[in-house]
């Protein structure tokens, strides 16, 4: 994309997005939240890769689409991470959405997968500075407002 910029002139902007959740996210998906409230929901114990220290960091749709359109709106070209740096681990998310969820569901810890990154935290500093832009949404505020997607 810088290249065509460059060589055309045309107008770009680079956004780097992180771990996104909320409503209307396929229940299969894959990702750790949407897998964490479909178990908790089917009463099957949440799966936790070992050691469970690993952390990730989550934000909510409504945020991230309020850092992109500020991004779209501004000069800037980027790249600009968008998400929230607030961490996690994957022990602290399985106990919000047990928590939140389902109280009575457990966890279970199971083999993790070689290639999985221990920290994942972006670097907002520059969507502050340039877009006056930082997530507003706790995660334990998002979690609910998936259950009743999921559960339709």
């Amino acid at each position: 994309m810088f290249d065509y910029h460059r060589q055309h002139g045309i107008e770009i902007r680079i956004a780097r997005i992180f771990n996104t959740y909320g409503p209307r996210m396929n229940i299969d998906d894959g990702r750790v939240v949407s897998n964490f409230i479909a178990q908790a929901i089917r009463n099957e114990p949440l799966t936790v890769q070992l050691p469970g220290t690993q952390t990730r960091s989550f934000c909510y749709v409504s945020d991230m689409v309020d850092g992109l359109i500020r991004l779209m709106e501004g000069e800037n070209t980027g790249p600009i991470n968008i998400g929230n740096p607030g961490e996690f681990t994957m022990v602290e998310l399985a106990e919000a959405v047990k928590e939140l969820i389902n109280p009575e569901v457990k966890i279970s810890m199971v083999e993790n997968t070689p290639d999985d990154p221990r920290q994942r935290k972006p670097d907002i500093t520059k969507a502050k500075e340039l877009l006056g832009w930082e997530p507003t949404v706790k995660l334990r505020d998002g979690l609910p407002l998936m259950e009743e997607d999921f559960r339709a």
